[in-house]
C-alpha cells in the first residue's frame, strides 16, 4: 500500500500543479494543471480538486469549475462549498442554490461554513420559500446552535420583510454580534417600531456590546423613513452624546430629518458641526443641506448656500435637490435659470432633473414650458420614464393641450408603462380636463390595480362634466370593490352632487361620512356643501351651516356663497359673505368685482362706484377673461377686449356673420349681462368680445370644418356665451368643449352637456 501511495505523492510535487497554490496563476497555467490532473488520475484527490475548482471561480470560469466538480465521483463538502462561495461572491445567487441543491441530492453533510453562503443566496434573490426550508435544515441537523448559521438567517428574514420572524430567530442567538444587532435595529426603525428599537438597543449594551457608526446610521437612517423624524433627531444626539464621530450618512439622514419637520434652528445647529467636522466638500452632505433648506422654505439661505458651494463639489444628486427646492418654494424661474447655466455649462443632469423642472413648471402654471421642456428633453436624448408622464400629464390637462396629452399617451404606451397606478391616474385626469371623459373611463378601466388615486381622479373628472349619476355610481362601485373612500372621495362626490344640484343625495354623503366612515368633515366638504345649497337657491341654509361649522370658515366656504349670491342676486348674504372675505383676502380683485356685479344687477350704481373707488386706491385691477384655444400643435391665448391677435379683424368679422345669423332665429344678445352703465350698443360690443368668443371664432377660422374645438376659461363662462356657443355648435356643426372654472360644457348640435344649469 505504500509502495503505491508513493507514485501519488511524488505527483504532487510536481511543479505544473504549484499554480493550483499562487494567487497569480494564470487561466492557461490553470488549465495545463486540469489536464495533467486528467492525464494522471490524480482527480480523486479531494484537496487537489478542491483547489482546480478555486483557481477556475478566481478566473470566474464558473463553467470549468462545474465541470471538475461534477466529474468528481465523490465530491466532498469543501468542494461543493468552495463553488458556492465563489458564486455568491460573483452575485450569481441562482447558481450557487443549484449547486447547493445538487450538494444535498449527493448526501453531502453539512457544515457552519456553507449554510450561512445558501441562506445569503436566498436573501439576495429574495427566495424566502427556499430560505424556510433550509432553516428547517437547520433546525434538524442541529446548526441552530451555531450563531453565525443564526445570524444569516435573521439577515434573511430581514431582507424579506419578516421582522417578526427575524425577531425569533434573534432571541434564540447563543452568542448576538453588532452586525446582527445593527440590522435588527435598523430593520425596526424603517417600521417605526419606536419601544422595539429601544428594548433591543438596551439589550445590547447590557451583553456588552457597544453600537458602531453603521448601527447608529441604521437607526437614524430608519426612522427618517419610517416619518419618525424627532426619533431620528434624538439618536443623532445620544449618538454625539456618546462620543461617537458621525460620518456623511449620518448627516445626510438628520439633515433630511430636520428638512421634513422644518426646523431651522436645528438645521442650524447641525451646520455648524458639520463644518467643525470638515464634512462640507462631500458631496451627500451638500445635497442633504440644499435639501433642508427648501423643505424649511429658507429661500435665501438656499441661494446663498448654491452661490457659496464649488460646483464641482455638486453631483446630479445634489443638483436635483437644488433644482427641486427652487420650484417647492415658487422659485420656478429662478429654478429654470439654474437648471439652463447648468446645461449651458456642460453638468451632468438625468432624468431626475428633468423631471424636477417638469413638475415644477406644471405645478407652478407653467404649463406650457413644461410641455417645451418635455420635448428638449427627448431630443437631449433622456428617456423619459413613469415619474415624468405624470408630471408632464397635468400641465396637458391643465391647459387642455390634449395633442400633447395623447403624445405622452403614446409614448407610455410605447416603453409599456401604462399599467403603472400613477401613469394611468394622470392619464384619466388629463383626458377629464380636456373634455374626452369617455377617454378617461378608458384609461381607468384599463388600470389593472387601482389604488384610490385612481377612483378619486375619475369621480372628479366625472364631477367636472356634471355628469353627477356616473359620479356616484363610481362611489359605490369603488365600496363593492372593496376599496375604502377617503376625504377626497367625498370631497369629488359632493362636487358632482353640487354640479347635478342633488341636494338631498349631498346631504346623505355628507352625513354619511362620520356615521360610516369616521371621516371628520374638512374645510373642502363645507365649501362643497354651502356651493351645493347656494347654487340650489337655498341661501339661508348655506348660511346657517356656515354658521355652525366647527372651525372658522376659510375663503373657499364664503367664496362659495359669495359666488351663489351673485347667482340668485341676493345683496344682504352677499354683503355679508364679502366683509368676511375681504378681511381674509384684502387683495383679491374677484371678491371686490362679485359684490360690485350684485349691485350692478340691481342697477345700484353708487354702491358699484364706491367699490371700484376701493379698489383704485388699493392698486387692484379686474382679472381680465382669458381663453385658451389648442390647434396646430399650439396653444393659443386670447384675453378679454384684447386686440393684439393677428387674426382679429378675421375674428370680429365672424362673430359679427354669426350674429346676424342668430338674430334672425330670434336670438337677441343677453345685455343685462354687462353689469356697466352704458348703452346698449356698447354692452353688445362689451359682449362680443368676451374672451371665450374670440377662442371659438379663431377656432372656427383654423380648424377643418367638422373637427372639435377645445377652449378653457379662466371665468364662469356668461349666460350670453353660452347661448351663442350653443347655437354655433348647431349651426357649424362642431361640437365645442369648453371648460370654465365651475365644470365643463359639451356642445353639440345647439344642446349643451350641463342643461342650462351651471
Amino acid at each position: 500500500m505504500t509502495r503505491q501511495a508513493l507514485p501519488f505523492l511524488e505527483n504532487l510535487n510536481t511543479p505544473i500543479l504549484h499554480c493550483l497554490y499562487s494567487a497569480i496563476a494564470s487561466l492557461s497555467q490553470t488549465r495545463q494543471a486540469h489536464a495533467y490532473i486528467l492525464k494522471t488520475g490524480l482527480l480523486a484527490d479531494t484537496h487537489l480538486s478542491t483547489r482546480l475548482i478555486s483557481r477556475y471561480a478566481n478566473h470566474h470560469s464558473f463553467v470549468e469549475a462545474d465541470l471538475v466538480l461534477r466529474s468528481i465521483s465523490d465530491p466532498s463538502i469543501s468542494s461543493f462549498s468552495t463553488l458556492i462561495y465563489a458564486l455568491n461572491k460573483s452575485n450569481l445567487f441562482t447558481q450557487s442554490l443549484n449547486v447547493f441543491s445538487r450538494m444535498l441530492s449527493h448526501g453531502v453533510l453539512l457544515d457552519t461554513h456553507v449554510l450561512p453562503n445558501v441562506v445569503k443566496a436566498c436573501g439576495k434573490l429574495s427566495a424566502l420559500k427556499f430560505g424556510r426550508e433550509i432553516h428547517c435544515i437547520v433546525c434538524k441537523y442541529g446548526f441552530d446552535s451555531d450563531s453565525v448559521v443564526q445570524a444569516s438567517l435573521v439577515h434573511l428574514y430581514l431582507k424579506s420583510d419578516r421582522i417578526r420572524d427575524a425577531r425569533n430567530v434573534f432571541e434564540r442567538l447563543p452568542e448576538g454580534d453588532v452586525v446582527t444587532y445593527g440590522a435588527l435595529l435598523s430593520a425596526y426603525a424603517r417600521k417605526g417600531c419606536v419601544n422595539e428599537v429601544k428594548e433591543i438597543f438596551s439589550g445590547m449594551k447590557s451583553y456588552g456590546l457597544e453600537p458602531n457608526v453603521v448601527s447608529w446610521n441604521g437607526m437614524i437612517t430608519g426612522f427618517n423613513q419610517s416619518g419618525n423624524y424627532v426619533e431620528a433627531v434624538v439618536m443623532f444626539q445620544e449618538m454625539h452624546s456618546k462620543g461617537f464621530q458621525p460620518d456623511h450618512i449620518t448627516i445626510s439622514s438628520v439633515l433630511s430629518a430636520v428638512g421634513d419637520m422644518e426646523r431651522f434652528n436645528i438645521g442650524i445647529q447641525v451646520l455648524c458641526y458639520v463644518i467643525k467636522l470638515g464634512l462640507l466638500h462631500c458631496k451627500f452632505v451638500i445635497s442633504a443641506l440644499i435639501d433642508m433648506f427648501g423643505k424649511c422654505a429658507c429661500a435665501g439661505d438656499l441661494m446663498k448656500a448654491f452661490e457659496e458651494t464649488n460646483e464641482e463639489l455638486m453631483d446630479v444628486g445634489a443638483r436635483n435637490a437644488l433644482l427641486t427646492a427652487l420650484s417647492r418654494n415658487d422659485l420656478v424661474d429662478v429654478a429654470m435659470e439654474v437648471f439652463e447655466r447648468f446645461r449651458v455649462r456642460g453638468r451632468e443632469l438625468n432624468v431626475v432633473s428633468w423631471t424636477s423642472m417638469i413638475a415644477g413648471c406644471s405645478q407652478n402654471g407653467k404649463d406650457i414650458e413644461a410641455l417645451e421642456l418635455f420635448r428638449e428633453m427627448q431630443s437631449a436624448g433622456v428617456k423619459p420614464n413613469s415619474v415624468t408622464i405624470p408630471c408632464l400629464l397635468p400641465a396637458c390637462g391643465n391647459i387642455a393641450a390634449l395633442v400633447h396629452g395623447k403624445a405622452a399617451h403614446g409614448f407610455a404606451l410605447r416603453t409599456g408603462i401604462t399599467a403603472d397606478v400613477h401613469v394611468g391616474s394622470a392619464l384619466v385626469d388629463m383626458y377629464a380636463k380636456c373634455g374626452r371623459i369617455h377617454l378617461s373611463r378608458l384609461c381607468f378601466d384599463r388600470i389593472p390595480n387601482k389604488n384610490s388615486v385612481c377612483w378619486n381622479a375619475i369621480m372628479g373628472g366625472y364631477a367636472m362634466h356634471g355628469k353627477a349619476n356616473e359620479a356616484i355610481d363610481i362611489f359605490h362601485l369603488m365600496q363593492q370593490k372593496g376599496h375604502k373612500p377617503d376625504f377626497i372621495s367625498f370631497s369629488c362626490v359632493l362636487s358632482a352632487c353640487s354640479q347635478g344640484g342633488l341636494t338631498e343625495q349631498g346631504w346623505r354623503f355628507f352625513n354619511s361620512m362620520y356615521e360610516d366612515y369616521g371621516i371628520e368633515a374638512k374645510m373642502e366638504h363645507y365649501s362643497c356643501m354651502v356651493n351645493l345649497l347656494g347654487r340650489s337657491g337655498k341661501l339661508e341654509e348655506a348660511y346657517t351651516m356656515i354658521k355652525q361649522m366647527p372651525f372658522e370658515p376659510h375663503a373657499c366656504v364664503w367664496g362659495a356663497l359669495l359666488s351663489s349670491c351673485r347667482l340668485h342676486n341676493n345683496i344682504r348674504l352677499g354683503e355679508i359673505a364679502a366683509r368676511n372675505l375681504f378681511e381674509l383676502e384684502p387683495n383679491n380683485p374677484g371678491n371686490y368685482i362679485l359684490l360690485s356685479n350684485i349691485y350692478a344687477s340691481k342697477a345700484m350704481w353708487d354702491q358699484v362706484d364706491a367699490v371700484r373707488d376701493v379698489m383704485r386706491s388699493r392698486g387692484m385691477k379686474k382679472n381680465p377673461g382669458c381663453s385658451w384655444i389648442e390647434f396646430k400643435n399650439q396653444v393659443h391665448i386670447l384675453l378679454a377686449g384684447d386686440k393684439s391677435n393677428p387674426q382679429m379683424t378675421e375674428i370680429i368679422e365672424k362673430l359679427h356673420k354669426l350674429s346676424l345669423e342668430m338674430k334672425k332665429t330670434g336670438y337677441l344678445p343677453n345685455t343685462n349681462l354687462v353689469l356697466q352703465d352704458v348703452n346698449e350698443q356698447d354692452k353688445e360690443q362689451i359682449l362680443c368680445g368676451h374672451s371665450e368668443k374670440l377662442a371659438v371664432a379663431l377656432g372656427l377660422l383654423n380648424t377643418p370644418p367638422g373637427s372639435p374645438l377645445q377652449i378653457i376659461k379662466n371665468l364662469r363662462i356668461c349666460d350670453d356665451c353660452h347661448a351663442v356657443i350653443k347655437f354655433i355648435s348647431g349651426f357649424e356643426g362642431r361640437e365645442i368643449y369648453v371648460r370654465d372654472t365651475n365644470r365643463f360644457h359639451h356642445f353639440k348640435d345647439g344642446v349643451c352637456s350641463c342643461g342650462d344649469f351651471w
